[in-house]
């Protein structure tokens, strides 16, 4: 198994020069310490926190990387583009980056941001699959005529071709069965939130198996999973760490609307939920429950967090530091169940996937 960085927000009060220092800083470490992804999301009017917009932020910090290290959007909101901005800005990125893009989409969950672009906050879920198709003709065809609900293209040319072919890998993000089922069908994998329990996503990735037989695409191997690893050295160290590093920035997610969170639980019972959601003890816990993990659910890369708003600098390198001492050489010993052994056993011969990760 592989780990990914998820690149954060930071405090407005932070300048800057200390924002892009301490970026380029967080990306060299992740880099050193055995790091093969990094990925970015993407906000608007985020008011005392600071996004940096992905594509050109990523088009930055792909100048620091090895060959081997690809870079992603995990997620840029599809209804907030218009589709050929979207697919010839992702297209451009990834021959900026030579092939190393990964795209991951998502429908987004703040109204403020769609009122602020008058767009309609409840038709998103059908705008992002309006537009992920066109996305895909214009990376796949040099002539395309498209009328939907939303847009309308009549012979229209190509003229940025991605460098992958045919297309970059597509991860789709989703929290409900149907969103699953549109990942299936439009994407090339699907990215866990950390937020999903083990026994969920069991049974939504049959959801999203199925969901491909029926479609007639090939089953995908591995999907991403976003989860914080945290070692300490002892179990209530490990905590204590993480309650520091994250329990202040998941009770603002639960206060900008993210469904998923639960303010009350989180100031009353931050540990219980750190439990379900997070890897966290010493080294030898945090690979033994990795272990266990990839060998329910067909998951890889694993997607960490290593920047939390408070987190100086310092404490960032030195987080990613004890993930490349203790974890990352554990962990790329992990196999993850594969999706498609379980799917061969009962369904028979697969054709293997074209564009999954």
């Amino acid at each position: 198994m592989e780990l990914g960085v998820i690149l954060g927000d930071v405090h407005t009060t932070l300048s800057p020069r200390e924002h892009l220092d301490g970026l380029l800083r967080q990306v060299d470490a992740a880099q050193r310490n055995g790091v093969r992804y990094i990925v970015m999301g993407h906000h608007y009017l985020y008011g005392n926190l600071r996004w940096l917009q992905p594509i050109p932020t990523l088009a930055r910090i792909a100048a620091e990387l090895d060959p081997g290290v690809r870079i992603g959007t995990m997620v840029v909101q599809a209804p907030l583009f218009h589709p050929v901005a979207l697919a010839e800005e992702l297209a451009t990125l990834d021959i900026l980056t030579r092939g190393r893009l990964v795209v991951g989409v998502g429908a987004g969950y703040r109204r403020e941001e769609f009122t602020a672009f008058g767009v309609d906050f409840d038709q998103r879920f059908a705008m992002m699959d309006e537009a992920l198709q066109i996305v895909r003709l214009l990376w796949t065809r040099d002539e395309v005529t498209f009328h939907g609900r939303f847009w309308t293209l009549d012979d229209v040319r190509t003229h940025i071709r991605p460098w992958q072919q045919p297309h970059p890998p597509i991860w789709i993000g989703a929290l409900r069965d149907s969103g699953v089922r549109r990942s299936a069908r439009l994407g090339d994998a699907w990215p866990v939130t950390p937020e999903t329990r083990t026994s969920d996503m069991k049974r939504m990735f049959d959801v999203y198996a199925a969901a491909r037989r029926k479609h007639g695409r090939p089953p995908v191997p591995r999907h991403p999973l976003r989860r914080e690893i945290v070692p300490g050295r002892t179990s209530e160290a490990a905590f204590d760490r993480f309650e520091t590093m994250a329990r202040d920035r998941l009770l603002a997610y639960a206060q900008r609307e993210l469904a998923t969170r639960d303010a009350r639980a989180l100031r009353e019972e931050f540990r219980e939920v750190a439990r379900r959601e997070a890897i966290i003890g010493t080294p030898d816990e945090c690979l033994s429950q990795l272990r266990d993990l990839a060998g329910q659910v067909p998951v890889d890369p694993v997607i960490v967090r290593a920047q939390w708003p408070d987190m100086s600098s310092d404490d960032v390198v030195a987080y990613l530091d004890d993930l490349g001492r203790d974890i990352v050489p554990g962990l790329n010993e992990i196999v993850s169940i594969d999706a498609r052994a379980s799917e061969n056993r009962s369904q028979g011969p697969c054709p293997t996937p074209t564009g999954a990760v």
